[in-house]
């Protein structure tokens, strides 16, 4: 091998060890091997940029944009309350309810931020119903994973793989060119899932369900809308009377009546006012529960800023706060927020938020724009401003326009009429342009750690490609099979497979699929069918928590030990396997 060949192994093999232990960031890990390549002289500065300039993470930003806009004005809604509308039952028919639409809707959205805007709903449904989430967190972070492979967009590698095959001078993958092999293996895989998961995966309860009473009770509002999901039914009918860690205490119905403690044989009524205890993260849940609205919703509207977010305060002893009630001081015009809610240690507030007499000491839940904390922090009416994260209430009355534009990003960039990333880019410039989504939170949206990995990704792709090292690699690959033309599918699948438990997807597809080329280009094949095993292996890490960012985000939540993901992931992972291998050639023809 040349002296390049030998620089670029052994800076790989210091980029394994160090994303596999995680001992530094992997965004700082990938970028810093792309600068020793560089300074090596293995790359040119065109070649250890081009990442940056790839359409592949440009797109995925763009995506990331329109997730945060859908997070924001609570689009898709529609789709979450009807999939988490009845209580857990049959478990195997529950997990069909959850895996399915979300394999579904992977397809078409980045699973990452899918996961990150069901999983919370998927907790606070399965608590409700006093079941364990982890029933139902791992399995939904498989059907996202195999979702993700039924077109171009479903995840970041697919359309890193693209980028790297349009890098060497390839045609870029169509929306659909994957969907025959990608929901096949979808399909089968979620199948699996739910067949298995009963039998496999052993009752885990998450962390907020393990702390037990220590939590701080927030006392918050509600008024039941027009929507017949509440209005006209009982308090047990709506489904209020179970909420985990949330109690509805008190009815006041429009009249002035009212109804304290509240009973499940209670009805309500559009208009009635809702009074909720919880804790915080419950209490904040229940601004998305349909058929209720906060009564501060209508002051929240005609803050003079569309970037609101949620911010937990203390009032200091000093306060002129202090002996008044929020009402009396016109918290609003006085200090530009609207308080939410009311947590007192060691009492329950009693009655409606806007006629509590404040304490020093007493804790509030405060929506205002972006720069409250900055503005208050050094008051002396607050000894404490702390901004919560997914705090921020929705904007229903702007989800149809993003749900419109997720319909038109799929249309268009399946018809092919305009190429995906100008789509995506157009699609995220206009949500930010209307207002949909404000530009503070679309920047906050995109996750800058995947938009390296994955340019950084590209120039270790093309330093694998530059000093030889692919063709060296592809021709051990292409000695060592005994089975054929296959059996190089095989082995190079089995390698990416191999390589994403440890690594992250995007890093695994970035480091075998140069190899994949070049085994392809030696053994006079396709490259195309290379390039897909690699794009579903990457994507198949179903035996560790690290390999993939869906199961780090559930791995916690839902309070699993290191081996469940293998315990489960192992039939799943033979699935995925079987389908590929099956598929792939009869797709796309090796010769």
């Amino acid at each position: 091998m040349t002296a390049d060949a030998w620089i670029t192994l052994a800076v790989l093999a210091v980029t394994v060890v160090l994303l596999a232990t995680e001992r530094i960031p992997a965004p700082v890990t990938m970028a810093g091997s792309a600068v020793v390549l560089l300074a090596a002289g293995v790359l040119d500065e065109t070649e250890a940029f081009a990442g940056f300039s790839n359409p592949a993470p440009i797109t995925v930003g763009a995506l990331y944009v329109l997730a945060g806009a859908v997070d924001a004005t609570g689009a898709l809604r529609g789709f979450t309350d009807r999939l988490f509308s009845a209580e857990p039952g049959r478990r195997r028919a529950d997990l069909a309810r959850v895996c399915a639409p979300t394999a579904a809707a992977s397809g078409f959205m980045a699973n990452t931020p899918l996961v990150a805007l069901l999983a919370p709903r998927v907790t606070a449904w399965a608590s409700r119903a006093g079941q364990p989430p982890g029933r139902y967190l791992m399995p939904l972070s498989f059907a996202a994973i195999l979702g993700g492979l039924i077109t171009i967009i479903g995840t970041s590698t697919n359309l890193l793989v693209s980028g790297i095959l349009e890098e060497q001078g390839m045609d870029p993958l169509g929306f659909f060119e994957i969907t025959p092999v990608g929901l096949p293996v979808a399909a089968l895989g979620v199948g699996v899932t739910v067949l298995v998961a009963p039998l496999l995966l052993p009752d885990r309860r998450g962390p907020a369900d393990q702390i037990g009473s220590e939590v701080r009770e927030f006392t918050l509002e509600m008024l039941v809308t027009t929507d017949q999901s509440v209005a006209g039914r009982t308090v047990a009918e709506a489904g209020l009377r179970n909420l985990q860690g949330v109690f509805l205490v008190a009815i006041e119905h429009p009249d002035g009546t009212s109804v304290v403690p509240a009973g499940p044989d209670d009805p309500l009524a559009s208009g009635d006012r809702l009074t909720f205890v919880g804790d915080v993260k419950r209490v904040l849940d229940l601004q998305r529960l349909r058929g209720l609205e906060l009564a501060a919703q209508r002051h929240v509207k005609i803050l003079e800023t569309g970037d609101h977010r949620v911010f937990e305060v203390v009032v200091s002893e000093r306060s002129m706060l202090v002996g008044s009630n929020i009402r009396e001081v016109g918290f609003r015009n006085r200090f530009g927020g609207v308080v939410m809610g009311v947590h007192r240690a060691a009492h329950r507030v009693e009655g409606k938020v806007g006629d509590v007499n404040l304490r020093g000491g007493d804790v509030l839940l405060v929506v205002a724009d972006a720069d409250f904390g900055i503005r208050w922090r050094e008051g002396k009416d607050f000894l404490v401003v702390s901004e919560l994260a997914e705090g921020e209430p929705p904007q229903p009355e702007r989800a149809r326009i993003v749900e419109l534009a997720v319909l038109a990003l799929v249309v268009v960039s399946a018809t092919e009429l305009v190429s995906l990333a100008t789509m995506a880019v157009l699609v995220a410039f206009g949500l930010v342009a209307l207002g949909i989504i404000s530009p503070s939170r679309a920047a906050r949206s995109v996750d800058l750690g995947v938009i390296v990995i994955m340019a950084t990704s590209i120039a270790l792709g093309n330093a694998v490609i530059a000093s030889g090292l692919a063709d060296h690699l592809a021709e051990l690959v292409v000695r060592a099979d005994a089975l054929g033309d296959i059996g190089l599918l095989v082995i190079v699948l089995l390698v990416t497979m191999a390589m994403t438990e440890l690594l992250s997807n995007s890093a695994a597809a970035a480091l075998v699929l140069p190899i994949g080329l070049a085994t392809a280009a030696q053994a006079g094949l396709d490259p195309r069918p290379f390039a897909v095993v690699v794009l579903v292996g990457a994507s198949s890490s179903f035996l560790s928590p690290i390999g993939y960012q869906t199961n780090t985000m559930v791995y916690g939540m839902g309070g699993y030990r290191f081996t469940d993901f293998a315990r489960l992931g192992f039939p799943v992972s033979i699935t995925t396997f079987v389908v590929t291998i099956a598929l792939t050639p009869v797709v796309f023809p090796l010769s």
